[in-house]
């Protein structure tokens, strides 16, 4: 550990002030998602697969764009990476106005909508990569697990905060509401980010010793656990991408607020249960996170009643919470100390694939299937990754 990342404070005080830049990144992720969908369904008039898509293409980018961000961490240093973050934050926001603005003319709307989803996981991979990497310079090497935890907390507890205040802003009356009024508050909060990101001091990249690791290498370090991973997120996908839909679809009111339980639920168990992590094994977590998962997404599918559908959503929150760090510790350091943001957005690609195309395969279940299939495959899902995590178990340490 250099003297510039010698911790001067404890690794949590450290990590809380730069981690604020990941959640208002993630608040601005959860505003539209409570709206997103019934928007391009029932405003623009399109099917559940494109409005799938929708959700999902923030994620497709997402994924395309993790390989720089981790490549730009390592090279440059992670402030200017989460500067870039926030200003396509920003720009993603503008777009979702002009997608509001253009709501009559639904091929229009629809176009910028689409290009908002782009810079916003454009957004996502850079900010978050960024400011994990950023956290665990500051914190040192052997608090990984805190940086990972706590980013993960202020994700998810921004997308829990950002849902059901979307909600209300969108049915804010004209020229200023429904996706207008999302799409201002989207384009707020990284403005606030950048005026204070100028205040704090950056990172120099640590000194290359060694090759840089390629990509496709740090993409085979971390292929089983990303694979796990990516089991446990498509759960995730169908929470964020059709629980709104489902309870318009059932004519229910507080689809916002399961979406907030689920982030809330989240919040909590990594909050008061990540410890376990260090305790008891990544892998063991890992199996009973994706156990908990499945019976959550299974409450969904089989008892079709409200109080289900929030035991369901809560239970998928309390399931998911622990499973990116439960096998990312290993992950992200499998590559070395100069190569951590590439494995750190090589693991990051499991979940964004997962999501991503959760919201287009699972868009065709429902118009096939219905709900209850999607739900029920999701959970089949999770204990696909449970089978994966107990061959991990198997293998020696990385």
């Amino acid at each position: 550990m250099t003297a510039e990342e010698t911790p001067v404070s404890s690794p949590t005080k450290r990590v809380l002030t730069v981690v604020l830049f990941n959640l208002l990144v993630y608040i601005v992720i959860g505003l539209p998602n409570a709206v997103l969908t019934i928007f391009v369904h029932h405003t623009l008039g399109y099917s559940t697969t494109i409005a799938g898509l929708a959700f999902s293409l923030q994620y497709l980018a997402t994924f395309a764009a993790r390989p720089s961000a981790g490549r730009l961490v390592d090279s440059i240093g992670p402030k200017p990476v989460v500067l870039g973050g926030l200003v396509t934050c920003l720009i993603s926001g503008l777009l979702m106005i002009g997608a509001g603005w253009s709501g009559e003319t639904p091929a229009i709307s629809l176009g910028i909508l689409l290009l908002s989803r782009l810079f916003l996981g454009w957004a996502e991979s850079w900010a978050a990569t960024g400011v994990i990497v950023w956290n665990i310079r500051r914190a040192g090497a052997e608090n990984t697990a805190i940086a990972i935890s706590w980013n993960g907390i202020c994700s998810y507890g921004g997308i829990a905060l950002g849902a059901p205040i979307g909600a209300k802003l969108s049915q804010l009356p004209h020229p200023y509401g429904g996706i207008v009024s999302v799409g201002i508050l989207s384009a707020l909060l990284p403005l606030f980010g950048l005026a204070l990101i100028g205040f704090y001091k950056g990172i120099k990249p640590l000194p290359a010793t060694e090759k840089p690791v390629p990509f496709a290498r740090a993409l085979r370090l971390v292929l089983p656990h990303g694979m796990a991973l990516a089991a446990g997120s498509i759960g995730f996908g169908a929470i964020s991408s059709f629980l709104a839909l489902y309870y318009a679809v059932l004519h229910w009111e507080g689809a916002a607020t399961a979406l907030s339980v689920f982030g809330i639920v989240f919040v909590v168990i990594r909050f008061f249960f990540a410890s376990q992590i260090a305790r008891r094994g990544g892998v063991f977590v890992a199996i009973v996170s994706l156990l908990i998962e499945a019976v959550g997404l299974a409450c969904l599918a089989i008892f079709p009643s409200q109080g289900a559908a929030l035991i369901g959503a809560a239970l998928t929150g309390a399931g998911f919470s622990l499973l990116f760090p439960a096998l990312g510790v290993l992950a992200v350091n499998s590559a070395g100390p100069q190569n951590r943001g590439a494995a750190l957005g090589a693991y990051s690609i499991f979940i964004d694939l997962a999501i991503a195309c959760s919201g287009l395969v699972l868009g065709q279940v429902i118009e096939f299937a219905g709900y209850k299939t999607m739900f029920g495959t999701t959970a089949v899902c999770c204990l696909v990754g449970v089978l994966i995590s107990r061959s991990l178990g198997r293998k020696p340490a990385v």
